[in-house]
């Protein structure tokens, strides 16, 4: 039996979600500041907008991958900070072990065929 394999939606999303769990990884952000970690961490090749990155904290949330808290900033300034939890961490280490599957399977994709002997 083939496995089932994932819908583009279901990809992006899960894609994202594996990057805001790594980024929270190094420690609590509020969401402006997990966007730039993506971004720095990225050379400037990620570049998560709003629009993509709240509805993905909520998702995480809500799961119980991320939990937050009301903070004030330095510039005086309530912000929501987002931390890993233990389900999270637990999330984003099968995450990986899939983005490792897929990079492997790309490489194997990328790499030229073997070449095939006559018989």
């Amino acid at each position: 039996m083939a496995k089932q394999g994932l819908s583009r939606i279901e990809l992006l999303q899960g894609t994202l979600d594996l990057i805001v769990l790594q980024t929270l990884r190094w420690g609590p952000r509020h969401g402006y500041g997990i966007a730039q970690m993506i971004r720095a961490s990225s050379r400037d090749v990620l570049q998560v907008d709003t629009g993509s990155l709240y509805p993905a904290l909520h998702r995480l949330e809500k799961s119980g991958a991320i939990a937050a808290e009301w903070e004030t900033s330095e510039n005086r300034q309530r912000v929501r900070v987002y931390r890993l939890t233990a389900a999270g961490r637990k999330q984003l280490d099968a995450e990986r072990s899939r983005w490792e599957q897929l990079s492997q399977a790309m490489a194997g994709i990328f790499a030229p065929p073997a070449a095939e002997t006559e018989t």
